[in-house]
């Protein structure tokens, strides 16, 4: 069996930070650019306004991956925050993350 995709989502914070889900996902390197990380954004969203979180944050994006960067903001992520070279990127060396992050109250 091959698999497509997966995702982890569970609170950014314990306790008193336990209302904002953090998520990351992974997707097979031979499904890339085919709509699974689409799928899966899609469905832990749904997911996680079930649960009741109340925002998703990703604490990790690397900026040069552009693609990724622009799927999220498609679905309503916005960059809130730059870790300077905190990435090390196998052909560019040091490169920035970026933290992400969706309010479920909204429509957005």
């Amino acid at each position: 069996m091959k698999y497509l995709g997966t995702y982890i989502i569970k609170p950014n914070q314990i306790d008193l930070g336990d209302h904002v889900a953090n998520c990351s996902y992974m997707v097979n390197p031979k499904f890339h650019g085919r709509g699974t990380g689409k799928l899966l954004c899609e469905h832990s969203i749904k997911f996680a306004k079930n649960k009741g979180f109340l925002g998703i944050q990703f604490n990790i994006v690397v900026s040069t991956n552009e693609s990724a960067v622009k799927l999220w903001q498609r679905f309503g992520f916005d960059i809130i925050g730059t870790t300077p070279k905190a990435f090390r990127h196998q052909t560019l060396g040091l490169v920035d993350t970026y933290i992400m992050y969706k309010d479920l109250t909204t429509n957005k």
